[in-house]
């Protein structure tokens, strides 16, 4: 069977677009205003999907970072490292054949005080009554995750963070997320001035002697790094129960083989993944948080948005112009042609439509990151998924506003 039969000529397309720019254009206000619907419905889609994108990439930022090949973690951990497990297990990992070293890596959260809170008005910076004015207002208080780690074995991939171990072994010393969110206060600010910035956490001083780049995410306003002596000094944990068991294996170890071997020999109660596993596993567990869900309502609020606009518009064009098509009918024109050029217009609408719904769409995500400091950025598969449901919003308002084709009687225009 040859299927390009049963595809429209050029000529016929182009006649077919020809006639649906026409009858979109015939009223340049309903257009605009069909335009400006479908550009409004990108921009919440975009939004919403945009965030929940955030609210998946975002949270994986320490992951990333972690060094080592395989990762050992709680059953029992909804997130990375909030529920620890008994360090003996990594003694038991470390003898795995293939295995070349088990390290820790302890995750806490600790409450974290603006530095500014603790100094005098002349030693803060220009604004900061302001600041503190415009806090005032907060409801939740500020809480920063510690990431800490035996300074002599090392389980993350940053540089900056590699450079300035040894400033931590002095006491209650972190370095700072150079990316946190500003409710924590101006640290980068008061660090780059003083070199050395004073704040309480967990209502104990402590000392940020540098920093680096990182992240906040919409559940974490930011990181502080510290040696694992002080993290079990401040928090009162002890250093027995471990968040993650970062693996290095030997050069040349089968990773699969390996894990295989560690499943077996730890117990249930505890998880061996690889790299993509423990992001995917971290992934899973936002999913099913309420945010997620939120995020994911908003977008199909945005597609309803557009599907009621489009079809009003495609409605109210066809019944307007219902003797036009009537007259096109009795010109030997047939349903299905009629059919076609309803369509065309839906296409022509998703086209115009998504154009400046996705240049505005770049600006609010910078306003975003700019307002919240969380790493909003415009992604091909947001931008893909948003143009797919554009199209398949105005096209399935086409189809609904088609019915109306039905009534063209060409007995009508006599």
């Amino acid at each position: 069977m040859n299927f390009t039969a049963l595809l429209p000529s050029p000529t016929k397309l182009l006649r077919g677009l020809s006639l649906a720019w026409a009858q979109l254009s015939h009223q340049k206000m309903r257009l605009a205003v069909a335009l400006l619907g479908v550009g409004f419905a990108n921009i919440l889609m975009f939004t919403q999907l945009g965030l929940l994108s955030v609210l998946f990439d975002g949270v994986t930022l320490v992951h990333e970072q972690i060094s080592g090949e395989l990762y050992i973690v709680s059953a029992y951990s909804r997130s990375l490292g909030r529920r620890g497990f008994p360090n003996i297990y990594l003694y038991q990992a470390d003898a795995v054949e293939g295995v070349a070293q088990a390290s820790p890596l302890y995750i806490g959260d600790q409450d974290w005080v603006d530095p500014e809170d603790l100094m005098t008005e002349d030693e803060a910076l220009p604004g900061a009554a302001e600041r503190k004015r415009k806090k005032s207002g907060d409801l939740f208080p500020n809480s920063v995750r510690v990431l800490a780690f035996n300074l002599e074995r090392p389980v993350l991939n940053n540089p900056e963070v590699s450079q300035q171990l040894e400033k931590l072994s002095a006491p209650d010393s972190v370095l700072f997320d150079r990316l946190a969110q500003p409710s924590l206060g101006p640290v980068v600010e008061l660090f780059e001035r003083d070199r050395q910035v004073q704040s309480l956490m967990a209502n104990r001083r402590v000392y940020v002697v540098g920093l680096f780049n990182l992240g906040s995410t919409l559940f974490d306003k930011g990181n502080a790094i510290m040696s694992d002596y002080n993290y079990s000094r401040r928090s009162g944990r002890s250093l027995e129960q471990v968040g993650v068991g970062v693996l290095t294996l030997d050069p040349g170890a089968d990773v699969l083989a390996v894990q295989q071997q560690l499943v077996a020999t730890l117990p249930d109660s505890l998880k061996v993944l690889t790299k993509p596993e423990l992001i995917q596993a971290e992934k899973d567990a936002r999913s099913r948080d309420p945010s997620g869900k939120v995020l994911a309502f908003g977008a199909v609020m945005g597609f309803i948005v557009g599907v009621i606009v489009v079809y009003q518009v495609l409605y109210t064009d066809v019944t307007d112009h219902l003797p036009e098509y009537a007259t096109l009918k009795a010109m030997g024109y047939s349903n299905s042609r009629l059919i076609e050029v309803v369509l065309f217009e839906a296409m022509l609408l998703a086209l115009l439509g998504f154009v400046p719904g996705f240049g505005a769409s770049i600006g609010v995500y910078e306003l975003l990151t700019w307002l919240t400091k969380i790493p909003v950025a415009m992604r091909f598969g947001v931008a893909f998924q948003v143009f797919m449901l554009t199209v398949a919003m105005c096209m399935f308002s086409g189809i609904v506003a088609m019915r109306k084709l039905s009534k063209a009687d060409p007995a009508d225009i006599f």
